[in-house]
């Protein structure tokens, strides 16, 4: 039997900390709407994704089923593991570990949302469904490198499943709906092209990062992965006590962010960063209202403070931020750092 291939322990990384923290965000909580990743190669884009994989606790999932449901929330399932419930038949679970799926920059549509047999359909009177990739990706990773050379339409159907969770396909009059929640990774290097702002909005987070500039950790970059490379899995054991301890961080995260409160004080500080910094639309006062709470159940606590919005607005106004055509993203984080101080408008001071 072909040995399963051994990936580079997450908190292996060297440096990239908002891009590790984006991806663990969306891993507590799925709701964010994804993360996209901008930078230039050779930044352990792939390699971060691929590790917080296996950094994250297995799931149970119904044996066989295409878009592997959990036995133990109905709401959720697919419609044929709820029709077995009914008639009283007993879901056979397995464990698994979390799945990332690759999508293709070539993908058609049929490829990515599955396809209905409608002949099938007319003659018989029943639904055929071959599942595509968002079934597949259903409580997994789906990973898009260069999402910017993907086609529009395809993206603004990777994002409204993100969003809604669920993938609804529909030809001919004939429907299917089947749940699709999974967490979206985006990467793209900005100098072969830009996404639309619409799109580029429905992200939830977005993260910059450059390669690294500290010749110190530029060196152990170097020295981590020629380790990995000479004995895998003795590089991996050296990391088991820290990629157990952020897994046991993240399970507890999951766990307390139903708890989380945010206070009408937050709330109109969200409200008041979004204004200052001018972003178009309520998402951003939405997605950061969500990210910070988040960032609260990381950090163990169930009352959103002033740092935990400070941290959010970085990674939910990066790419929200009006410029011009051509014009480097800027983030004014001393006027978030103001509102968050005053809780006025500077604009108004």
């Amino acid at each position: 039997m072909r040995e399963a291939k051994l990936n580079f322990p997450f908190t292996a990384i060297v440096g990239q900390e908002k891009m590790k923290l984006a991806l663990v965000l969306n891993a507590i909580n799925p709701k964010l709407s994804g993360v996209l990743i901008r930078g230039e190669k050779g930044t352990a884009k792939s390699t971060a994704v691929r590790s917080l994989a296996v950094l994250l606790p297995s799931l149970k999932a119904v044996k066989g089923c295409p878009f592997h449901c959990d036995p133990d929330d109905f709401h959720k399932m697919c419609i044929q593991c709820r029709d077995k419930l009914r008639e009283k038949t007993e879901l056979e679970a397995e464990e698994k570990q979390t799945r990332v799926i690759n999508l293709p920059v070539n993908a058609t549509e049929d490829r990515v949302v599955g396809t209905l047999d409608l002949e099938h359909a007319i003659k018989k009177g029943e639904k055929r469904f071959e599942p595509g990739v968002l079934a597949d990706a259903n409580r997994g990773i789906l990973y898009v490198d260069e999402v910017n050379l993907l086609d529009d339409h395809i993206v603004d159907v990777l994002l409204d499943s993100a969003a809604m969770g669920v993938n609804s396909i529909e030809r001919e009059g004939v429907s299917y709906t089947h749940p699709a929640e999974f967490i979206l990774v985006g990467t793209m290097n900005p100098e072969e092209g830009e996404l639309r702002p619409q799109l580029l909005d429905r992200f939830g987070l977005c993260v910059n990062i450059e390669g690294i500039s500290e010749p110190e950790q530029r060196v152990e970059v170097v020295k981590r992965w020629v380790a990995f490379e000479d004995d895998p899995k003795a590089f991996i054991k050296e990391w088991t006590t820290a990629e157990r301890e952020l897994r046991d961080r993240i399970v507890h995260a999951r766990e307390i962010l139903p708890r989380v409160r945010i206070s009408d004080e937050m709330l109109d500080k969200i409200a008041h960063i979004s204004i200052e910094i001018g972003v178009d639309g309520h998402r951003a006062d939405i997605i950061m209202m969500k990210t910070a709470k988040t960032v609260a159940a990381f950090h163990r606590r169930t009352d959103v403070t002033c740092e935990d919005l400070e941290e959010s607005a970085d990674m939910a106004l990066q790419h929200r931020v009006r410029r011009k055509p051509f014009e480097d993203i800027v983030l004014d984080r001393e006027r978030i750092a103001a509102v968050l101080k005053h809780n006025v408008s500077v604009a108004q001071s």
